[in-house]
């Protein structure tokens, strides 16, 4: 697994390409573990059969799991060095077991609120190049959390 590294905000230009975040690929043990922990129980994420029923080709991953990865991408962007405060996630295809999800990032614009540095950041979440499952944009303040 490939993870990002903390953004440092002297070193961000707007336009650029972060450092991306490699999930190993989805399985069908995570998926029936993160039904049990989200309460999330459709037989759509377990059980293939079912899946079939309805026209699917087999089970799929949680909407929100692939938004778990992309908030983890997030965090471990920003690190100890700023806030995350806005984050937000659209869903645009299917994840399926065996997937292999990327995180990808570029910095969308740099501004500054109530005198701190920020960063907005527009983000990916892939199955394959070119192959989006999600996007979605977060804004980072940087900055001692205590001082915001």
């Amino acid at each position: 697994m490939k993870t990002a590294t903390v953004l440092e905000v002297k070193q961000l230009r707007e336009g650029a390409e972060l450092p991306i975040l490699e999930k190993p690929p989805v399985t069908r043990e995570q998926l029936v573990r993160y039904a049990n922990a989200s309460g999330d129980l459709n037989p759509l994420h377990t059980d293939d059969e079912f899946a079939k029923s309805i026209g699917m080709d087999s089970v799929i991953a949680h909407g929100m799991l692939i938004m778990g990865f992309l908030g983890q991408y997030v965090q471990q962007l920003a690190g100890k060095e700023a806030f995350v405060a806005n984050f937000s996630m659209r869903f645009a295809a299917v994840t399926h077991p065996g997937d292999v999800i990327t995180c990808r990032g570029t910095v969308a614009r740099l501004f500054e609120e109530n005198g701190k540095q920020a960063a907005e950041l527009q983000l990916t979440a892939e199955k394959a190049p070119g192959k989006p499952v999600g996007s979605g944009t977060a804004v980072l303040l940087f900055g001692r959390q205590e001082d915001r």
